[in-house]
């Protein structure tokens, strides 16, 4: 299957990389508006070809995205030390109007997978633009808080001393300053977090969920401040969604796509468990979360609908 990625800077670069390397796939097309670097990049990740997979990976116009199954799409403006994700928004809505028509023109089948910040507002962007060209809005879907929960996931595993594939854990709504991490979900090895604690012996006390709360919800904004941008992560984040998409799985992840009602906020996209598969988004999941969390899924569907409602003003 043809994987098209639009934006082949550190993040689209990265994210054909992980598909690379994880042989998720049979082709690669990378499209941008700098043809150089998008060769460039093609190039360079075909030379580790021969110490992966046997993928096909190459730059291209839009015209080479025909027949894709997935397109993702990484163009947009960067984020800049000290800038949030929102401030990034109105730089990036006019890229949307001419990237989203001219790959649905040349792959009118494709699933769309956005991850362009701020990505919760930019999916829901995507998702307007798409469905004004034909596009079901079950094919549109972000990168949303997938990197995240994989943040949480692994701090805690590693206070835990076990292996992050044991620990499940999610973060909800923006991804962002807002987003929530949802402790009352947390179980490891089946069973919920308190009791594999006494179990165990071990402890995850006020300290400790504030000093892990603060290093999935900050991490973005240090790694920036140490190099520039962030993309190993949300990079490997693509991937494992291209590899559920194209693989025609059925996962659990925390993606961004519209949601009809979060409470008394209509209309709004933010992360939620989704089930995800080879045709989209396939359905979406409510979990039973504490009395504060849930306020605090409010209050962040709440931030992500001013941005919307901002941006819609300005249009």
């Amino acid at each position: 299957m043809k994987t098209g990625i639009i934006g082949a800077g550190l993040v689209g670069a990265t994210a054909a990389y992980a598909l690379t390397m994880r042989g998720v796939g049979r082709e690669i097309v990378l499209v941008d508006i700098d043809h150089a670097r998008a060769e460039a990049e093609a190039d360079d990740i075909r030379h580790a070809v021969p110490f992966s997979h046997p993928l096909i990976v190459r730059s291209g116009e839009y015209a080479d995205l025909a027949g894709s199954h997935l397109v993702v799409i990484c163009a947009g403006v960067s984020q800049k030390p000290g800038e949030t994700r929102l401030d990034l928004l109105g730089r990036n809505e006019a890229v949307f109007r001419a990237v989203i028509p001219a790959v649905l023109k040349a792959a009118p089948d494709a699933i769309l997978l956005i991850a362009t910040n701020p990505v919760d507002v930019m999916t829901h962007v995507a998702t307007r633009i798409a469905c004004e060209h034909g596009c079901d809005p079950e094919r549109v879907l972000g990168t949303g808080t997938t990197l995240d929960t994989a943040r949480f996931r692994s701090l805690l595993a590693r206070h835990l001393g076990v292996d992050s594939p044991h620990v499940h854990a999610y973060v909800l709504g923006e991804h962002g300053d807002s987003e929530v991490l949802t402790w009352s979900l947390v179980t490891v090895a089946g069973m919920p977090l308190a009791d594999y604690c006494r179990l165990r012996g071990c402890s995850v006390d006020d300290e400790v969920r504030a000093r892990i709360d603060d290093q999935v919800r900050r991490a973005a904004y240090r790694i920036i401040a140490g190099k520039g941008s962030t993309y190993y992560g949300v990079g490997s984040a693509i991937a494992r969604i291209a590899q559920v998409i194209l693989g025609g799985q059925r996962s659990v992840l925390t993606v961004c796509a519209p949601s009809a009602d979060i409470d008394d906020i209509p209309e709004v996209t933010i992360s939620l468990p989704r089930l995800v598969g080879g045709t989209g988004v396939l359905a979406t999941m409510m979990p039973p979360m504490s009395p504060q969390e849930k306020q605090a899924l409010h209050d962040s569907a709440a931030v992500v609908a001013e941005a919307i409602t901002g941006l819609s003003a300005r249009s």
